[in-house]
């Protein structure tokens, strides 16, 4: 009898079998990495889900992409026990951003309030010639707008038929003096031509000339009173002058007045004294520093700016009047207030808010309320304490990662979907 033939195993069982076995490994695998994957770093604990790397309200219990190929962010078991809106960033990350933070200390702050004026001439250093008698311009010595003069430069030499007749009253009685018939009225007619001529504002050095030479002078030269710049001229060779016409307009011009535009608001900075830094347009570059001299007591209705003058020293004559000046007038210090670096303010228009760095990484966003600013510095009100660190960069990229977090922890126990 025959054996029988053991039955060959056949070929499509072999494969199946393989395939099987194939597709466990894969799975063992695939559980072994999952773990791996959900092995959360020291001191963050437990992956408890994937969140959407874009914000929208999708979780999912494993790693995966969005539409975009994005990887979906892992959420770990202590940072959804932070306060909301708090998030974690790891060093390399913190690197990369550029993060710099600041300490919430008490400084004096200063502040600057910027404006703009003009240069004007210091009206308490002009100078009207206006002759108090009727006469004749014979010769001018200064015959042009502009010119520079000194105390006692001769302007111009003129004939007044009222002063020579005055004057001629002098020599008169001198001689009735000298010639012993003077009587007891004489000298009274002496001194009140003198008080006469004085009260006309003829130059002293004519009435001291009458003194000594007691003759009447038909030719009298005018002399400036101040040193100062011509500013207008009105005196013409061979005219005749009124009493009170001004023939010349001088201006020392060795100091000028800023005068400055200040909103309404900046008032209550000012005061006089304070120092005020000046640019002049037609000297980039340069600054001059001058002080607040006067505040006036008006409002423009339409500007809504007061006027404010500045003092400012001219020695060399380089500012001219009507030059365009930008001013910065710092305005004083408040002392001992709580302040942070301004880059550390986030100001959404509804809120205020800095990231306060609470180490490890960790960074939370903290309304505050602001005061003045100055210096580079803003006043905290409210909010911070004395010696908390801020983010003073890179604060809008990490804002902006908070209130994704607290958007998404907003969502009461999420739905994972597979």
């Amino acid at each position: 009898m025959s054996a029988i033939p053991k039955a060959r195993p056949s070929p499509k069982r072999d494969s199946r079998k393989a395939c099987i076995l194939t597709v466990a490994f894969v799975a063992l695998m695939g559980a072994s990495l999952a773990y791996a994957e959900t092995a959360a770093p020291d001191g963050k604990g437990k992956i408890l889900y994937y969140r959407n790397p874009m914000g929208l309200p999708d979780t999912s219990p494993v790693p995966k992409k969005d539409s975009m190929n994005m990887d979906y962010i892992p959420v770990y078991e202590n940072e959804a026990k932070e306060e909301p809106g708090t998030v974690q960033i790891s060093p390399q990350r913190i690197q990369q951003l550029g993060v710099q933070t600041g300490v919430v200390e008490r400084r004096n702050l200063a502040q600057t309030v910027h404006a703009v004026g003009t240069i004007q001439i210091d009206e308490t250093r002009q100078t009207i010639i206006a002759p108090r008698f009727e006469g004749w311009i014979e010769k001018l010595s200064v015959d042009a707008t502009g010119m520079q003069v000194k105390k006692g430069d001769p302007l111009f030499v003129f004939y007044s038929p009222d002063l020579t007749h005055i004057e001629a009253e002098y020599p008169f009685a001198h001689s009735m003096v000298m010639t012993g018939d003077a009587g007891d009225k004489t000298p009274h007619v002496m001194n009140g031509t003198i008080e006469r001529l004085q009260s006309l504002a003829v130059p002293q050095e004519e009435i001291d000339r009458l003194k000594k030479e007691h003759t009447a002078n038909y030719h009298i030269t005018f002399r400036a009173p101040a040193d100062g710049t011509v500013m207008e001229k009105q005196a013409i060779e061979g005219m005749q002058f009124s009493p009170g016409d001004m023939l010349y307009r001088l201006a020392d011009l060795s100091n000028v007045w800023v005068m400055v535009d200040v909103y309404e608001q900046d008032l209550t900075r000012i005061v006089i004294g304070q120092t005020a830094k000046i640019s002049i347009s037609a000297f980039p570059g340069k600054n001059f520093e001058g002080k607040v001299s006067f505040i006036y007591p008006t409002i423009n209705k339409d500007t809504r700016t007061a006027k404010v003058r500045i003092d400012l020293p001219n020695p060399t004559g380089e500012l001219r009047t009507d030059m365009y000046a930008d001013i910065q007038i710092e305005a004083g210090t408040d002392n001992n207030v709580l302040t942070v670096p301004t880059s550390a303010v986030l100001n959404s228009g509804e809120r205020q808010v800095v990231l306060i760095d609470m180490g490890d990484g960790r960074f939370k966003p903290q309304p505050v309320k602001t005061g003045m600013r100055g210096g580079g510095y803003a006043e905290i009100l409210e909010g911070l304490k004395e010696g908390e660190r801020v983010v003073t960069s890179a604060n809008f990229l990490i804002d902006s990662e908070s209130n994704l977090r607290a958007a998404l922890q907003s969502f009461s126990a999420p739905e994972v979907k597979p």
